[in-house]
């Protein structure tokens, strides 16, 4: 089973930060990690990890909860957390050598819809197959959509 709001939250989250970066382009897009390296010499989130990124896909989240029974501000708090799990499958992503902006279908995906949905399950009233069953469709629709986007 899938949860619609937990769903439109995650989507907002997600396409918030490349619908600006389409718009703007670089301008506005500072580096969260501010362009240093690990000692591995790889960088810690890489280049497409941006503080835009992450204030635009928090309010979006938070936007689209203002309509759902969600709410604002817990929506915001989904976002950010969504967020935070996609910083972490960057960070992931670039211990393995992998490039900003390389796929890497399932890492790309399930921290960042796992992790607000773990986190919140009480708050949002989720059970295990409704997580389950949202990170998948999460998971379908951003593979599908990153065909379009590339």
């Amino acid at each position: 089973m899938v949860d619609l709001p937990a769903l439109l939250i995650l989507i907002a989250a997600n396409s918030a930060p490349v619908i600006l970066s389409l718009i703007l382009g670089k301008r506005y897009a500072a580096a969260i990690d501010g362009n240093r390296l690990m000692r591995d010499g790889r960088p810690v989130f890489g280049s497409h990890k941006t503080w835009r990124g992450v204030i635009s896909g928090t309010l979006a989240a938070g936007l689209i909860a203002a309509f759902l029974p969600t709410g604002f501000i817990l929506g915001m708090v989904f976002g950010a957390l969504a967020l935070a799990g996609d910083l972490g499958s960057s960070f992931f992503k670039r211990r393995l050598g992998r490039g900003s902006g390389q796929s890497f279908p399932l890492v790309d995906q399930l921290p960042e819809a796992l992790l607000p949905m773990f986190v919140l399950h009480g708050t949002m009233g989720l059970d295990a197959t409704e997580i389950i069953g949202t990170a998948l469709a999460f998971t379908v629709l951003d593979v599908l959509t990153a065909r379009i986007r590339a």
